[in-house]
């Protein structure tokens, strides 16, 4: 009887949903969506603050916190990159093809939640309303991306760059 062993997946290959792939997989994806999450809730909340605190209304409140949510996002992947000892240029391909849909995806949906809640955007920044908001908005874009960055990185694509 010959022995058969499941060949070794990395988590960037199509990997099967069963077993030991499926869970690297998800742990590659649950790490890569709160990777992104830092980044992008660095400069989200930022920019809510910064367009609060100024009194600016919610398009440029929004325009600034998306703003620096990509910029935040962006240099979460771009600095670590660099010390591996990519070129800036490269870096920042990487970057780019990294985060672009994890971050969009966060940021439609986190806004979107924001926008949703009664008075949130209008709440001042001691506001139990704004910061209850802003709390549920980053856990439910975590959890609505986790599978999105899950079916990247099983392309290949999304944080899978990072790993190649």
């Amino acid at each position: 009887m010959t022995e058969h062993h499941a060949p070794r997946h990395t988590g960037t290959e199509d990997v099967p949903d069963g077993g030991r792939g499926r869970r690297e997989l998800n742990r590659l994806a649950i790490s890569a969506t709160a990777h992104c999450l830092t980044g992008c809730a660095i400069g989200e909340i930022l920019g809510l603050v910064i367009g609060t605190a100024l009194g600016w209304g919610n398009g440029p409140t929004i325009a600034l916190a998306v703003a620096l949510a990509f910029l935040f996002g962006y240099a979460f992947t771009i600095v670590p990159v660099l010390r591996s000892g990519l070129a800036l240029r490269a870096a920042i391909g990487v970057a780019l093809a990294a985060d672009t849909v994890s971050i969009t995806v966060m940021e439609i949906v986190d806004n979107a939640i924001m926008l949703a809640v009664p008075g949130a955007m209008d709440a001042g920044l001691t506001s139990g309303v704004f910061w209850g908001a802003l709390t549920v908005a980053l856990a439910v874009a975590f959890v609505v991306t986790v599978p999105v960055n899950r079916a990247l990185i099983r392309r290949g694509r999304g944080h899978a760059v990072v790993h190649q």
